[in-house]
C-alpha cells in the first residue's frame, strides 16, 4: 500500500510539472509477465500517455493495479523532467552511484599496485 504522504508528494510534483489528469490517457492492459493465471486474466499493467508532450509510459512492476498506477505516474514525471530540464532525480542518482564506483575502482587499483610493489622488491 502506498502512504498518503507519497501520494501527496507525487500530486505536488505533477502540478509543478504541469501534468494534469485531464491530459493523461490511462489504459489497463495485460502485463505479459510471469505470474500464472492471475497475470494472464487480469489487466494490472498501466499504460499512460501524456498528450501535450506525447510521452508514453508502461508499468507492470507489480501485481497490484494501484501500485502500478502510482509507479507509472512517477515514471511519467521523471520523463517529463528529462524533457524539460535535461535531467531528473533518477538520472542524478545514477550519476552519483557511477562516480562512487569509479572512486572505489581507483582506490582498489592503487592499493593493488602498492601491494604488488611491496611484495616484489628485489
Amino acid at each position: 500500500m502506498i502512504s498518503p504522504e507519497k501520494i501527496n508528494e507525487l500530486k505536488v510534483r505533477m502540478q509543478r510539472l504541469s501534468i494534469f489528469e485531464k491530459d493523461i490517457i490511462e489504459k489497463f492492459i495485460l502485463s505479459g509477465k510471469k505470474g500464472g493465471q492471475k497475470a494472464n486474466k487480469s489487466h494490472n499493467a498501466v499504460y499512460l500517455k501524456h498528450i501535450p508532450t506525447n510521452i508514453e509510459v508502461k508499468c507492470n512492476e507489480t501485481r497490484e493495479r494501484e501500485l502500478n498506477r502510482f509507479l507509472a505516474r512517477r515514471l511519467l514525471c521523471e520523463k517529463v523532467e528529462e524533457l524539460l530540464f535535461g535531467t531528473s532525480e533518477r538520472l542524478k542518482r545514477i550519476e552519483k552511484i557511477r562516480k562512487q564506483k569509479a572512486k572505489r575502482k581507483k582506490r582498489i587499483k592503487l592499493k593493488n599496485i602498492n601491494n604488488y610493489s611491496l611484495n616484489h622488491k628485489s
